[in-house]
């Protein structure tokens, strides 16, 4: 990826994780057998219910290599993705299942899908909403937590060290030498980001090295491995001292805020109510532990210094 100073200027960290890219990177842990512990326990259930209904998408989604870049528009809410994917013109269609073609013989459906056919599309549809039940939503909270964490740490790193500490720090298989980000990719290509900047999403089901589309036609997007998939609640075997001193329910208030976040997303990471949530963050703002701002209609906390070394003397 080649870099000016205006693109240097224009990288941002999404703000929630990116349903389809979810949903697609995680058909290749599923099929490849690969990620990390968190990953392994997740496959191993999800195979046992794999719906059948899920069958079109695994025709288009091999155990690796190249996924059409239309199965992944850009966004937040996966109605919103669907719809946008039921737009996607003919052209494209038909341009990225002739780069699938290459290394995977195309069904009668995905010829029908690449004429833009209502059916095809409709079944596209049903088999995303399928699989996305069946896997994704289950583990969608542990999703959430790790995300939050993964970019409080990247705002850490960019108040501290600036966008090219930011992109030093995306992965062992990825690295930064001005202005090229460099990526151990399995085939050879060139990303000129010509002044539009970078989104970076971090991802649960990436893995090891970064991902992007063959086709950055607007702004450009690099889904990057999260560090770690830290679990959302605290470990048992660490949270004696801090249960003791705050209170088991607090102490687990405070470990989840570690990661940033809404009044919303405390509760449900700590699996309490909202009310509780408030509650317990408003006795951890008093003690000098959280810092939290309003946003609109919500409020966003953060641990203080103080509260990140409180945590990490007793984890």
């Amino acid at each position: 990826m080649h870099f000016s100073g205006e693109d240097l200027g224009r990288v941002r960290v999404a703000t929630r994780p990116d349903p389809l890219w979810e949903t697609t990177l995680s058909l290749h842990r599923l099929q490849r057998g690969d990620g990390g512990l968190a990953v392994r326990k997740w496959r191993g259930t999800v195979r046992s219910r794999l719906p059948k209904a899920a069958g079109p998408l695994l025709t288009l989604v091999p155990p690796s290599g190249y996924f059409p870049d239309f199965l992944t528009p850009s966004g937040e809410d996966l109605e919103e993705q669907l719809d946008l994917l039921c737009g996607t013109k003919r052209c494209e269609l038909r341009r990225d299942l002739a780069i699938l073609a290459r290394s995977r013989r195309p069904t009668p459906w995905a010829r029908d899908l690449g004429d833009a056919n209502p059916a095809a599309l409709g079944a596209l549809t049903r088999a995303i909403r399928s699989y996305h039940h069946a896997a994704i939503e289950p583990v969608w909270n542990d999703i959430l937590a790790c995300f939050d964490r993964q970019r409080a740490r990247q705002a850490r790193i960019l108040l501290a060290d600036g966008v090219e500490g930011l992109l030093r720090g995306l992965s062992p298989a990825m690295r930064w030498k001005a202005p090229v980000l460099e990526a151990d990719y399995p085939v050879h290509q060139d990303l000129h980001l010509d002044g539009r900047g970078l989104l970076l999403v971090p991802s649960y089901f990436c893995w090891r090295t970064g991902v992007t589309l063959v086709e950055n036609d607007q702004v450009p997007v690099l889904v990057h491995p999260i560090e770690g998939h830290v679990p959302a609640t605290v470990h048992p075997d660490h949270a004696t001292a801090l249960s003791v001193l705050l209170g088991h329910t607090r102490a687990a208030v405070l470990e989840t805020i570690e990661g940033g976040g809404r009044t919303s997303d405390v509760a449900r990471r700590a699996g309490i109510s909202i009310s509780s949530a408030s509650q317990h963050a408003t006795v951890l703002r008093e003690a000098g532990l959280v810092l939290s701002t309003r946003e609109g209609n919500t409020v966003r906390h953060h641990l203080t210094q103080l509260g990140s070394a409180l945590l990490r003397k007793n984890l």
